[in-house]
């Protein structure tokens, strides 16, 4: 059922969804690499078919953010399309680059605020990693806004009204053929820092290559977010990178695996393992039974607002061997695709905001709070914001917030208090 030789090195684990995106007809792609022409799942599952603007060309450009197509975008919760006078949405399809290197297509949206922005450099743009979305292609942020669901909306509005630019990415595989690389570090981060870079190329926007950039992303987007900012100094250079905004980051997934296994986030922890699948080349037939084999198939197709179709499940009921999601993943070959996903190994190149609630349910504080740790020990910048308000989902908002203050303060050429005495 999967081809591919094992590879453990990269890949990703638990927070939040994955994905799977090919018509039945199509046939198999150079390695079923996610985001290319006819890639399969990781389950072999047929995926529903797609609208043709998510279907990657043959031969994708090698150079990362080339604009492969755009179109307008139904805007945010405005079906009649009456904000076009104060801001213009554009989906776009880009190239990219997945864990390996090879060359992907990726989608996303841009939004730029037609309105003066007022601050002390030209209008900035955020590079907006999404949250948890789900393992459909129907899941991805760039078809959810059109359904009006999408819940980074908030996220997004909040930061056009700044006067500021969005693009948000589909990441890997989401909305695009083959299954969803979630939380795989590298993968998330490339294709983040590529919607800046594709932004940036987009001729229907004033952006160009001297606008300043933020990187911005909660849960899963938070990780990927830490990912973009370790990863810009190499791989995106010239992006003039001036702070990104971290919250609640996925930079243990081991952590994240304890914390949520059989809970009511458990979707998050079947996700992980078709993820960590899909990035590093294992077989998940070889460590699933029949129940756990049918399961996957049908995530393969799920989103985040599915979340309760799995909640509070004994996991080690879809294992061959009986052992935890968890118990699975802390050994091989999972454990060492878990440890490659392991933020704090990077300095940024440029300085972080972190926000975590104390009482997140489902990305213990801990973590967020030893990544902090971990950027500062390797001299970055780092300032830390505890959130009060209790669980996962009550931390956004505040992390919404407090990056906005971050952000207005970093366009301006200014810097927020280092917390790195107390981390």
């Amino acid at each position: 059922m999967f081809s591919r030789p094992t590879r453990v090195t990269a890949a990703a684990t638990l927070a939040a969804a994955l994905t799977f995106s090919l018509t039945g007809q199509a046939t198999a792609g150079p390695d079923d690499t996610p985001g290319t022409a006819g890639a399969t799942t990781v389950t072999d599952t047929p995926e529903p078919e797609r609208p043709a603007f998510y279907e990657p060309p043959a031969t994708i450009p090698n150079e990362p953010g080339t604009i492969i197509r755009s179109e307008k975008a139904p805007l945010l919760l405005d079906p009649f399309d009456l904000s076009s006078t104060v801001v213009t949405a554009t989906r776009v399809m880009y190239s990219s680059t997945d864990g390996d290197g090879n060359p992907i297509a990726v989608t996303g949206t841009v939004f730029e605020p037609t309105t003066t922005y007022y601050g002390k450099s030209e209008r900035p743009l955020i590079s907006y990693a999404p949250g948890t979305q789900g393992m459909g292609d129907r899941c991805a942020p760039s078809r959810q806004m059109e359904d009006l669901v999408e819940y980074e909306g908030i996220g997004i509005a909040r930061s056009v009204a700044r006067g500021y630019a969005v693009a948000i990415t589909d990441y890997q595989g989401l909305g695009t053929p083959g299954t969803h690389t979630y939380v795989a570090r590298e993968a998330q981060g490339n294709a983040t820092l590529d919607m800046a870079r594709a932004a940036q190329n987009l001729e229907e926007t004033d952006l160009d290559a001297d606008t300043p950039v933020g990187i911005m992303g909660y849960s899963q987007g938070g990780g990927a977010a830490a990912a973009a900012a370790e990863l810009a100094g190499e791989y995106a250079p010239e992006l003039d990178i001036k702070g990104s905004a971290v919250g609640a980051p996925t930079a243990h997934l081991d952590q994240v695996g304890e914390q949520i296994d059989g809970s009511l986030y458990n979707a998050f922890a079947l996700f992980a393992v078709l993820g960590l699948s899909t990035a590093e080349r294992i077989d998940p037939d070889e460590y699933l039974n029949e129940e756990g084999r049918k399961m996957a198939s049908q995530v393969e197709d799920a989103c985040v607002f599915d979340l309760f179709d799995y909640a509070f499940k004994d996991t080690g009921q879809y294992t061959a061997s009986g052992k935890s999601l968890t118990e699975l993943l802390s050994e091989e070959p999972f454990a060492s695709a878990v440890e490659e996903q392991r933020l704090g190994k990077i300095a940024p190149n440029a300085p972080v905001v972190i926000n975590h609630a104390i009482g997140d349910d489902v990305i213990p504080y801990k973590g967020g709070k030893q990544l902090g740790g971990d950027w500062c020990d390797k001299g970055t910048r780092v300032s830390f914001n505890a959130g009060l308000i209790p669980t996962h989902v009550g931390g956004f908002v505040p992390h919404v917030e407090k990056s906005m203050y971050f952000f207005e303060k970093r366009f301006a050429g200014q810097n927020q208090l280092s917390s790195c005495w107390r981390l």
